[in-house]
């Protein structure tokens, strides 16, 4: 499963908003757990601007939180690149287009609860 950006920091902070669904199918150890250099990406920016509050710095965060919760990277490739193209627009954020054609191109779900990404042909779980 590829976890979106706020299905990683919800599981990094403990936060309630994670279901209890997202909760089990992360605890499960038969679901390979992905974390996309896009999210990556967008918690740098977000916390280099100010936007985002963290207990520590993204550098030291995301490979630590990694580690824990046994989630491994997923780089963004030119497949990936090239697979946006055919998404269509209904979503515009390009941090969550980028993980849907990760998704798309790779064939694995996405743990999140955005309800624009039921736009596009991928599963999702929450």
């Amino acid at each position: 499963m590829l976890l979106d950006t706020c299905s990683f920091l919800w599981l990094v902070t403990d936060h309630p908003d994670l279901s209890a669904r997202a909760r089990a199918a992360i605890a499960n150890p038969a679901h390979p757990l992905f974390l996309s250099a896009a999210s990556v990406w967008e918690i740098s920016v977000k916390f280099a601007l100010g936007k985002l509050a963290l207990p520590t710095p993204p550098r030291i965060l995301v490979p630590a939180a990694r580690s824990l919760h046994r989630i491994d990277p997923l780089p963004f490739d030119e497949t990936d690149a090239l697979t946006v193209e055919l998404l269509p627009a209904p979503h515009r954020d390009p941090f969550d287009r980028m993980l849907i054609a990760q998704a798309i191109a790779r064939g694995i779900p996405i743990l999140t609860p955005d309800p624009m990404f039921r736009q596009y042909p991928v599963a999702l779980v929450w």
